[in-house]
């Protein structure tokens, strides 16, 4: 089973759902970096489950705890594992799906590759793993910083609402302002009443993040298999729930013209920059020193209150109706995940950047 990612800055994750906890181990993080611990359990905080009424209700405190690589706040060099013991884990609520496969779950997969699973809230596939990921990230994203490179992701699509309008004119400030973390404030009421009438209903939706990334360098990324926007998305859609990456104009291209596609380069003083940036700050697979946008598909949970017809372990068709804490819609939550997994893609690229 895979479950490190990146090259010379690697993350390791490990635990599941309803274990003792979840947690990581950061290797080749450089030394040195000052650990903001407050700015590290906010960013959990943004992702932990029941923070809302359109969130699930399961209570965690999700507090990191770190066991080594620092020390007098900072960085040593060596490798930084941390824990979060899970607290709130209602385990009995799954006994009745021990022999179910859940529609469009990894219950069948997971039988069929391994041979055993974790039937309670999926083990090692809950969504729950990505806690570990956002503490990895946010240590990710203070090396970043000291580099002046800003992270900004924010839900701009729930179903069939969205914000028809770029980045460039939307005021990314707002993005805290609600629980739905859309920046556009009539927009946002509309995905929490959307969310809240599918919640009541028993069912779920899915949506969209898009992400900003500003003040990256030039050169980030290589030609060929390691590719920036490739390895973006391996990082995207290792999440859960993601079965969508563009980058730039993405899908709206196939509508576009080359020559309205094509980013003229000009002067801009001393330097050489484009006109526009259809690229999404990427061209050959490497980073040009615009911004860098993309967008990540999320699908509706796919635990929901409502019935369904699916089979059990003996191949026995049966109806079910899911018990258990869920999302109606995974995306607010998301938010923090996205950035994180952005950060430790870009930290390692640019540690490998003169390899």
């Amino acid at each position: 089973m895979s479950n490190t990612i990146g090259k010379l800055f690697t993350f390791t994750s490990f635990g599941e759902s309803h274990g003792k906890g979840i947690g990581g181990i950061v290797d080749g993080c450089p030394s040195g970096i000052d650990v903001d611990e407050e700015y590290i359990q906010n960013e959990l905080n943004r992702r932990r489950p029941g923070q809302s009424d359109i969130s699930t209700p399961r209570k965690e405190g999700d507090k990191v705890e770190f066991l080594s690589g620092i020390f007098e706040g900072k960085t040593t060099g060596t490798p930084i594992a941390f824990i979060i013991w899970n607290e709130n884990q209602h385990s009995a609520d799954y006994d009745h799906l021990k022999e179910v496969y859940r529609p469009s779950h990894a219950d069948y997969t997971y039988q069929q590759k391994y041979g055993i699973r974790d039937h309670r809230g999926g083990g090692r596939s809950s969504a729950r793993e990505t806690a570990a990921r956002v503490v990895a990230g946010a240590i990710a994203k203070l090396a970043l910083r000291k580099m002046g490179i800003e992270i900004i992701a924010y839900t701009s699509q729930v179903g069939h609402i969205g914000i028809n309008k770029p980045y460039e004119s939307i005021d990314l400030s707002l993005i805290e302002s609600n629980k739905v973390r859309c920046p556009d404030t009539e927009t946002a009421n509309k995905m929490i009443d959307y969310i809240k009438q599918l919640k009541e209903e028993g069912d779920s939706i899915g949506g969209t993040i898009s992400c900003v990334i500003k003040g990256v360098p030039i050169g980030l990324g290589e030609p060929i298999f390691d590719k920036l926007q490739a390895r973006l998305a391996q990082a995207m859609l290792s999440i859960n729930a993601t079965h969508g990456f563009d980058y730039g104009r993405g899908f709206e291209g196939v509508s576009l013209k080359g020559s309205e596609m094509n980013d003229s380069f000009i002067k801009d003083g001393d330097r050489v920059t484009t006109k526009t940036n259809n690229s999404g700050g990427i061209q050959g697979g490497i980073s040009n020193g615009q911004d860098i946008y993309f967008r990540v598909l999320f699908k509706p949970v796919a635990t929901i209150a409502k019935k369904q017809e699916t089979l059990d372990i003996h191949s026995k068709g049966i109806e079910l109706e899911a018990k258990g804490r869920h999302d109606p819609c995974v995306l607010p939550r998301a938010v923090p995940i996205v950035e994180a997994m952005a950060a430790l893609t870009l930290l390692d690229l640019h540690l490998t950047k003169n390899q």
